[in-house]
């Protein structure tokens, strides 16, 4: 809660003023300076009037509840009432700890109320200014130095021998303690006995501790200043826990203000720290009380400190009371604003203002390396004010804990950087001051006393870097410079600079000044307005490091993580530890072969021993040889070291995968999963998300298993790159191994040489992902890792079921002699359709029609080849198609048909959709080709198979889509063209075979017609297949033949011949076809050949089957010359007897010249191949525009 002072709020806990809310402020200090004070944390009651004393009251008689305790006054009463301790020397520390949210960033100065007024007071008072100031981010700590009491401690412990002999030397060579007088003990216990009569009412006073007692009189006793021997607590803690440590305590780490106060002073943001007691009463709701000796006038430094304190704690009301000798004489109400104008004590607030100003900026200016202890000293009665390192002067004596001051500093970089930590998400700008905090932090501490702090610091040094961000631009996501107030160096090399920014020692100062960082000559200098500037010269050195790549950045996240492990495993003690790595002695990375792999059958059991462990560890067993103590901090920081390295490995190997570098990935995959076995050996029990991140693991190593698989060819390089190891790995591994084997996970990174056990790691990695989302109750609160498990698990088990499938298929091509099916492959059946099965389960299971439809017809293509194993062996004449063949061939198709039913139309995916009815016509067309070239005639009748064949065809045809354009509609449009070349060739068999039943003659005669015909369009539409086209046209003309000799009238076999001979002019598209093949045949054999060789003529070309084309060429010649011989005998009788028409003689005497040379032709049996096509070309076209005219031409 905030509070304007005196608000009358009851005051808060200091836990909650980590969350501040705005209260109404108080402005006061005229128009000349702006001052604005918030209180953000107090331990005072609400204010109580305060009892105005009679006139002649004795303060040198104590009254009855003089340092007791009273209700009214609360906790924090003697504090008030100003008999507390003096300020510590790391009361700012406290402040900071308390208030984490403000160092670092928004505020520019931490300090105890007097200490800020003794800076502001330095050109008005001769008396000695000793200070230790820090540098935090943009914040400055402020401590006072008691040079006095730490060389008196010093003699004692030996902490501050150094400074003393530095200061002695420099500065004080005479020093000697110098003792507070009696007149200073008198006039601070008058004071505590006037604040106590001043409380209105009695109140039930209550007996105080005797250790209170000695706060009557006397000085102060030294206290402790033990620096760096505290166990801090653990690191990710609140920070509040921080300084409620009992170690803490005793370094003067605590918040011991009664307010602490956020005090803007014009520009200037000040954390204050004030004990001031403040009473109720009068106009205004607070005023301050201030006892004087009316015989002493007040002086400008005593104004200054009234109307300071005032301002800082919004107190708009001054009562004086003034004594006699300790007897009471009058009381003086006085303004705050206008306590400047006081007699004798007229002060400018103006100057302050510049005071202050100039104060900060050149504290800013020089104090510029995080982490050193800075000094500022003036010595009393001097004017020069001068600022040491005591960092530099320090490590000159080769040991930086000489300096009390590096642990608290330390501590506070830590908890400015954990905070910011809390808060990393909102802005990604920070992450480069969170770093050079944590730097900073580092160098400060040794790993013997503090491997604590230093673990978490490394630990959130890899915090820093996004392992798990989408892949983009590494550098676009951190500022490559932060802004310069938040930006500040870890090594600076200080300029001198002009007299406008501060005075800088030169070799004409005195010879302490070489020591000094800066110097003040003169305080009067401070008074000027804007003497000295803040020159922001701070090099904007701490950009987040810009990351080249996914391996760089995941390469310092180990970087650090190992450092983490080095301090965790250093302060755990054990009798009989392990040894230290070897760095030239690599850890094996155990390589199997597949003599030694045992198969996928020792791999079930090592999956069963990985499933019983995971079990194990959902019921919390966990052991660590190490020794660690579950719930210690090293337990908790090595866990969570462990799981960041195992991410980091997880990333590098995604990263490698996708390089295609899958032996690198391997080696990635499997530190990850090492460190992740490590985990569970520790853990007690296991987090969700722990236990997803091991199924994305497991997910991926399974990728990378069957990636492998595929790439067999390779198996070198991958072997290669899975066997280098780093140093920085080996280091990590072994500190993996202080606590577990690492062997859990043993079965599934492995680099086998056997494919089969591959695929079987990889599917075993799945079930296992699988398995952890199932007894973990993952599955519903991540749907998408279920999701891509399952589909990885249907096509590993299609790979799988691929991979038996063709073994099977080779087993069969290798089978000569018996005839029987093989037990292997019936085996080998067994194994894939299981495989498929499971397949298609897992893709149903997530509605992934696609897929299943794949699946489905992969286990068609099983039955397929179950089917071709059945057929009986090669050159067995009596050679029948089986029932076994029909029956699997039957099965091939049920799946098919199941494929088509699971993606129910082809939009869902027209590719798959297109390919499975391909594949569905094929399984037909072949199985009817078989029922037709090997009928099974001594089980069925010819009409039955016939009939099948048919029917067979018909379906094939049904799933062959010759009208879609595609890069399959070429293959579809031959394959319909077969299916009703066969159909027509068949039904033309029929016919010439058949006896009796004229209507299915008839029936029979018109199906070949009308197949022949759709042949013929379909064949025409390729243009590579001519030789097909020119047999569909003989077996039309052979049909036509047929026919003929059936008719007995001269008219209908004229007919016939006519449409015979027009079929054969019909070819010449075949014939051209043919003829470009050969001419272009020609020309690359003269081009690549010398004239001097010859070519056979059966030489044949990738495009054309000559001994197939000279087959048929001389069937169509005999053709040829039988249908032009009997049409001009029937065209010749013809006109003897009724005297022909005009087209009939000029069809005979262009028959007879065709005729007489093709004769010739026949009878000269040395022209090529290419001069017989040119010559049936050219009778072609003869025949060609005569016949068509010619009666009866179709």
């Amino acid at each position: 809660m905030e509070e304007p002072c005196g608000a009358g709020a009851a005051a808060p806990l200091r836990g909650d003023a980590e969350e501040p809310k705005q209260g109404s402020v108080l402005f006061l200090g005229g128009s000349e300076v702006k001052s604005c004070a918030v209180v953000k944390y107090s331990s005072a009651p609400p204010q109580a009037a305060f009892a105005r004393l009679q006139e002649k009251t004795d303060l040198k008689l104590p009254p009855a509840n003089w340092l007791r305790e009273s209700a009214k006054l609360g906790p924090a009463g003697t504090t008030i009432l100003g008999n507390s301790k003096k300020s510590k020397p790391f009361s700012s520390f406290g402040m900071a700890y308390d208030f984490i949210d403000s160092v670092g960033n928004d505020v520019d100065v931490v300090s105890d109320s007097e200490n800020i007024k003794k800076l502001l007071k330095i050109p008005y008072s001769k008396s000695h200014v000793s200070m230790a100031v820090h540098r935090i981010g943009r914040t400055l700590l402020l401590d006072e130095l008691d040079i006095q009491e730490l060389f008196m401690r010093s003699s004692q412990t030996g902490d501050w021998t150094w400074l003393k002999e530095f200061y002695q030397r420099l500065i004080d060579q005479k020093w000697q303690r110098k003792k507070k007088s009696k007149e200073h003990w008198y006039q601070k216990a008058i004071l505590s006995k006037f604040l106590y009569y001043s409380i209105n009412g009695d109140g039930a006073a209550q007996p105080v501790p005797s250790t209170s007692k000695q706060h009557q009189e006397g000085p102060v006793a030294g206290e402790s200043d033990e620096a760096g021997r505290a166990s801090w607590p653990a690191p990710f803690e609140m920070p509040s826990s921080l300084s409620e440590d009992p170690g803490a305590s005793n370094q003067g780490l605590k918040n011991d203000f009664v307010r602490n106060i956020l005090w803007t002073f014009e520009d200037i943001h000040m954390l204050v720290g004030s004990n001031m007691p403040i009473f109720g009463g009068g106009r205004y709701p607070a005023v301050s009380l201030r006892l004087r000796d009316n015989n002493k006038p007040i002086n400008v430094l005593t104004g200054i400190d009234y109307w300071l304190d005032n301002l800082i704690c919004n107190v708009p009301e001054l009562v004086m009371c003034f004594h006699v000798n300790g007897i009471v004489q009058k009381y003086e109400m006085i303004k705050t604003e206008d306590i400047p104008n006081l007699e004798n004590s007229n002060f400018s607030t103006k100057v302050i203002k510049d005071i202050a100003q100039n104060i900060l900026s050149f504290l800013k200016s020089n104090c510029t390396k995080e982490g050193h202890t800075y000094w500022l000293f003036k010595a009393s009665g001097s004017d020069i004010v001068k600022l040491y390192d005591l960092t530099t002067l320090c490590e000159e004596t080769e040991d930086k804990y000489q300096n009390p001051f590096t642990m608290p500093v330390a501590i506070l970089l830590y908890k400015v950087a954990c905070n910011m930590m809390l808060k990393k998400n909102q802005n990604k700008k920070h992450y480069g001051t969170i770093r050079t905090l944590l730097l900073n932090c580092l160098k400060l501490l040794d790993n013997g006393r503090h491997p604590q702090i230093i673990a978490s610091a490394n630990y959130m040094l890899s915090e820093l870097f996004q392992l798990d961000e989408p892949k983009k631009e590494d550098s676009a996501d951190f500022p490559i410079n932060g802004n310069s107030d938040e930006s500040y160096s870890e090594e600076e090399e200080e300029m001198p600079d002009s007299d406008e920014n501060g005075s800088y020692s030169n070799s004409s100062d005195p010879p302490d000044d070489n020591k000094a960082v800066a110097i003040i000559k003169s305080v009067g200098e401070l008074s000027v307005p804007e003497k000295y500037k803040s020159v922001h010269r701070i090099r904007p050195s701490c950009a987040f490091p810009v990351c080249h790549g996914t391996e760089e950045r995941c390469r310092l996240v180990l970087n650090h993580v190992l450092e983490g492990l080095k301090s965790v495993d250093s302060s755990v003690k054990k009798e009989g530890d392990l040894p230290a790595a070897d760095p030239s002695t690599p850890i094996p990375l155990k390589y199997e072969d597949e003599s030694t792999s045992g198969g996928p059958e020792s791999l079930e059991k090592q999956m069963a021993l990985f499933l019983d462990k995971m079990g194990s560890f959902q019921k919390g067993k966990h052991s660590s040889q190490s020794g660690m103590i579950p719930g210690s901090w090293q337990y908790k920081m090595k866990l969570q070291l462990i799981l960041k390295s195992s991410r980091a490995y997880y990333v590098l190997s995604d990263a490698a995968m996708i390089l295609q570098k899958y032996g690198r990935a391997l080696r990635y995959i499997k530190l990850a999963l090492q460190c992740h076995d490590t985990y569970c050996c520790l853990c007690g029990s296991m987090l969700p998300e722990v236990l997803l991140f091991l199924c994305q693991c497991l997910t991926l190593c399974g990728d990378i298993q069957l990636m492998l698989a595929q790439n067999a060819n390779n198996r070198a390089a991958y072997l290669e790159e899975y066997n280098y190891q780093t140093k920085e790995d080996q280091e990590i591994l072994h500190s993996l191994h202080r606590e577990s084997r690492c062997q859990v996970f043993a079965w599934a990174t492995d680099l086998s040489t056997d494919l089969e056990y591959q695929l079987s790691v990889s599917c075993k990695c799945y079930e296992a992902a699988y398995e952890i989302l199932l007894f973990s109750n993952l599955k519903s609160q991540n749907p998408e890792q279920h999701i891509q498990v399952l589909k990885r698990m249907g096509n590993i088990r299609n790979e799988i079921g691929v991979f038996y499938m063709n073994q099977a298929a080779a087993v069969q091509t290798e089978r000569v002699v018996s005839k029987n099916v093989s037990t292997t492959e019936q085996q080998l059946w067994k194994k894939s359709f299981s495989c498929f099965e499971e397949g298609i389960q897992n893709f149903e299971s997530i509605d992934d029609a696609t897929n299943a439809a794949l699946l489905l017809c992969n286990t068609g293509r099983l039955m397929r080849i179950c089917a071709q194993a059945h057929c009986a062996a090669e050159g067995d004449f009596k050679r029948e198609f089986s029932p076994e063949e029909a029956l699997y061939y039957n099965k091939a198709i049920d799946y098919y048909l199941k494929a088509l039913r699971s993606l129910g139309k082809r939009d869902v995916h027209p590719a798959v959709w297109d390919s499975v009815n391909w594949e569905l016509s094929t399984t037909y067309f072949t199985m009817a080709t078989l029922q037709q070239d090997y009928a099974p005639l001594s089980r069925k009748a010819q009409e039955q198979i016939e009939k099948e064949v048919s029917e067979a065809m018909m379906k094939s045809l049904k799933y062959c889509d010759v009208d879609t354009v595609s890069e399959r509609q070429p293959l579809c449009q031959y394959r319909a063209a077969t299916i009703h070349h066969r159909l027509a060739s068949m039904y033309h068999s029929c016919l010439r075979n058949q006896v009796g039943d004229e209507h299915l003659r008839k029936q029979h005669r018109v199906l070949a017609e009308l197949h022949y015909s759709k042949a013929v369009r379909l064949f025409q539409l390729l243009k590579d297949a001519p030789c097909e086209f020119l047999r569909v046209q003989l077996e039309r003309v052979a049909f036509a033949e047929f026919q003929m000799a059936s008719q007995n009238s001269s008219a209908g076999k004229l007919k016939t011949l006519s449409g015979a001979l027009d079929i054969m002019t019909k070819t010449k598209g075949a014939f051209q076809l043919i003829r470009k093949e050969l001419v272009a045949e020609t020309e690359q054999i003269s081009k690549d050949k010398s004239p001097a060789e010859s070519v056979s003529v059966n030489d044949s070309s990738a495009g054309l089957n000559k001994e197939e084309v000279l087959k048929l060429l001389g069937i169509f010649e005999s053709r040829m010359s039988f249908l032009l011989l009997q049409s001009i005998k029937l065209l010749t009788s013809s006109k003897k007897k009724i005297g022909g028409s005009s087209e009939e003689e000029a069809a005979l005497r262009t028959n007879k010249q065709v005729y007489s040379l093709l004769l010739r032709a026949s009878a000269n049996k040395g022209p090529s191949l290419l001069e017989r096509t040119e010559l049936l070309l050219s009778l072609l076209e003869q025949l060609g525009p005569r016949s068509e005219g010619s009666p009866g031409a179709h």
